[in-house]
């Protein structure tokens, strides 16, 4: 289980042009995520090292996850979260 969320500036960014209703549910799937690994998470094919994304409504969650943290890469609409 990853203990710490780690985001980096573009993912921050997207975040908060998020609504905020929805940018909460987000963070709130990751939480659960983070503490009881349930949602609705795969892991992207072709992408080294390892990519990850959490389906969350309309939007995806793509992160790095290793032992202690999670990387946040990007939060996205999935009509551009896999571009």
């Amino acid at each position: 289980m990853p203990k710490k969320i780690i985001w980096n500036d573009r993912a921050k960014d997207e975040l908060h042009a998020i609504d905020k209703p929805i940018a909460m549910r987000i963070l709130y799937a990751l939480a659960r995520f983070c503490s009881t690994s349930e949602g609705d998470v795969k892991r992207l094919q072709g992408i080294e090292p390892s990519e990850f994304r959490l389906r969350v409504g309309d939007y995806r969650v793509r992160f790095h996850y290793s032992g202690e943290a999670l990387e946040v890469t990007a939060v996205k609409h999935r009509r551009e979260a896999y571009r």
